[in-house]
């Protein structure tokens, strides 16, 4: 090589250096004795047919490429043994096969600061032939990390090309974002938006699971048959040398605790497709839900051979497939980690007229009432009817607001069916009533806000009028006469309390007031709190706004994040809340149970408070898990939770 410049006697035809790639030179744009502009055409594997016009003489170290290689032999001085070693070293360190299964180089290519304890499953991985591994540790270890170690391990070994990470809808954008910062690695969120952009700029048949070799698809989309048949194309009946990694696979076990439990569509949906991948990693820090089989289930499409569903799993067999820590466990050799502080707030001392205790007090009345009907009902009949009771119980435990709603829509349908405008009858939708909504937690109908929460809210209704419905089977009219007026004191209690805050809410301000303002400024502190319910997530909103109106900047401190929240809204939110407090003025972030789950919250925050209580006890420690978890700065983490001292149920 030489340097460039007009008297180099450049011409069409001839290769230069400019910018760190190779160009052929296709014109001569001025003057030809003086080469002033050149016009280029790149020839780099990354850039082929780039335009490019240059200014030669200004270019900065510009080069002509000619085939005299041995010009410059012998013109520079040999390097030291102390440089030739280094790299040697370097070209050993950044050698990696398959047969050496203790030289690590994923955690060397990683921007990430790495502890010891997340090097396990990556040393388990490579000790499987075939990399199926369930990585089951605790909340806020770092199965992300651990994860992408395996998968860049694996892509360096040359054992993988092939990538699909599946997640909850909330989850992909971070995915994405926290693989390609700290592995290098770009993945493509494989969307109604990615695969409408794709149909318009190559033709509406094509396959986007083609365009491309890594990518990430939430839960919900996995299930439709739109994405998942052109995956299925590409997989074919087995594709080697590709890796599903499956994030809360715990939503893809059975839930139910019969034998063989009823599988979910994604229960179905990963087991038809993950038996086309050669490899498999499951992340989720909540892998058994009590039930044997259900556990069995999970384990039987990580690794078919290994275990089948039904059958006991045994420990010899889950040792190499399988990493659980928990944090005690951790701490204990040395690990740091905050210390979590669980508080009860115990609320006592009320008036025994005080709303929520009294609407609790006849709400118990109306249950007896109802369980002396429903006694001469069949078992399975029975069991359905007290769905109703359960879910109105649950309601109420969360706030009277998301009580009133449901108890008018089970008042509805009490009317109808003594009307004789509907007749009672038992649909597999009651099942619903006594769980959160599944919408609310998928956050992917590709509605706007408003649009995704009336949405919502009519699926709330529509599943307790099913279960209302299926509760008054066989029931006679004076029964259900009886039952209406006891609906009825109830909801003329609670539309008097609609617009009030209960003593929950008085010790919460009072609490933020001590705790997070100096007078009517904000200090730095931030909370989080938890609700199961959207309705009481909408009522706490409103009381809290009315609360700290009259503090500086009121409008901008309290944020939300549902289910309803769209995906763009969820990433400001969650860049807002993890900003420093000095530049950004959110201190309060209301969530339902769709952020409970893998998002990271943790930067400046570590006060959460449960303003309801979950009933399935794995959600109150993934909600935890937003700020006790890796890279957590306090050194204590607080998480606080109500009880009624006067209230039976509680």
């Amino acid at each position: 090589m030489k340097s460039g410049s007009p008297s180099n006697g450049i011409t069409q035809g001839d290769f230069v250096e400019v910018r760190g790639k190779q160009w052929l030179v296709e014109s001569l744009l001025g003057d030809a004795s003086d080469l002033s502009t050149l016009g280029l055409s790149c020839i780099a594997d990354d850039a082929q047919g780039e335009q490019l016009e240059v200014l030669w003489d200004a270019e900065i170290n510009g080069k002509l490429l000619d085939d005299d290689r041995w010009s410059g032999v012998g013109h520079g001085q040999p390097d030291s043994p102390e440089v030739l070693a280094a790299h040697i070293r370097a070209i050993r360190w950044k050698s990696a096969t398959a047969a050496d299964r203790d030289l690590l180089q994923s955690p060397f290519r990683a921007g990430i600061r790495l502890d010891a304890y997340q090097l396990l499953p990556l040393r388990k991985a490579l000790r499987l032939p075939r990399v199926n591994l369930l990585i089951a540790d605790d909340v806020g270890l770092g199965k992300t990390i651990e994860a992408g170690l395996i998968a860049r391990e694996l892509l360096l070994r040359r054992r993988i090309d092939f990538i699909v990470i599946a997640a909850p809808p909330a989850m992909t954008i971070q995915w994405k974002d926290e693989l390609e910062a700290k592995f290098g690695l770009s993945f493509e969120i494989i969307d109604r938006e990615r695969v409408g952009d794709l149909r318009r700029t190559r033709g509406f048949s094509v396959n986007p699971w083609t365009t491309g070799s890594r990518f990430i698809i939430s839960h919900r989309l996995m299930t439709d048959e739109t994405y998942a048949a052109g995956l299925r194309d590409v997989l074919g009946e087995f594709r080697a040398r590709a890796l599903l990694i499956l994030d809360e696979a715990h939503h893809a076990a059975p839930s139910a605790g019969t034998r063989y439990a009823v599988s979910s569509q994604l229960t179905k949906a990963v087991r038809e497709l993950g038996e086309r991948f050669e490899h498999r990693l499951f992340l989720t820090a909540t892998p058994h839900n009590g039930h044997s089989n259900s556990f069995s289930a999970l384990l039987e499409m990580l690794d078919p051979q290994r275990f089948t569903r039904g059958v006991e799993v045994r420990p010899k067999d889950l040792e190499p497939v399988m990493v659980r820590r928990l944090k005690s466990d951790l701490r204990r050799l040395g690990e740091a980690f905050p210390e979590r502080v669980v508080e009860p707030i115990i609320l006592d001392g009320l008036s025994e007229s005080t709303p929520e205790l009294e609407l609790a007090r006849q709400l118990g009345a109306y249950g007896e009432l109802r369980m002396a009907r429903i006694a001469k009902l069949p078992s399975g009949k029975a069991a359905i009817a007290k769905l109703t009771f359960v879910g109105l119980q649950q309601r109420l435990l969360s706030s009277v607001a998301a009580f009133h709603r449901t108890l008018k829509a089970h008042r509805v349908t009490l009317q109808k069916v003594l009307d004789g405008t509907e007749v009672a009858r038992i649909e597999n939708s009651a099942a619903s009533f006594v769980s959160s909504l599944s919408a609310e937690e998928s956050a992917e109908l590709g509605l706007e806000d408003e649009s995704a929460e009336q949405a919502f809210d009519e699926d709330a209704e529509a599943s307790a009028s099913a279960a209302s419905s299926a509760g008054v089977v066989d029931a006679s009219r004076q029964e259900l006469i009886s039952e209406l007026a006891a609906v009825d004191e109830m909801l003329t209690l609670a539309e008097k309390q609609l617009s009030r805050p209960d003593a929950r809410v008085d010790w919460l301000v009072g609490w933020i007031r001590a705790n997070m303002l100096d007078g009517e400024a904000w200090n730095q502190r931030r909370l989080i709190i938890f609700t199961e319910w959207e309705d009481t997530r909408r009522w706490l909103e409103r009381r809290l706004r009315e609360a700290l109106s009259a503090t500086d900047l009121a409008d901008e401190r309290i944020g939300v994040f549902t289910g309803a929240t769209g995906s763009d809204r969820r990433e400001d939110v969650k860049r807002a809340f993890n900003a420093d407090p000095s530049t950004e003025p959110l201190r309060i972030l209301i969530c339902t149970d769709a952020a409970r789950e893998g998002i990271n919250l943790q930067s400046h925050c570590s006060d959460l408070l449960h303003f309801d209580l979950p009933w399935n006890p794995s959600r109150l420690e993934q909600r935890n898990g937003r700020i006790d978890r890796k890279l957590q700065p306090a050194k204590t983490v607080f998480c606080r939770y109500f009880r009624y001292a006067q209230r039976e149920t509680d």
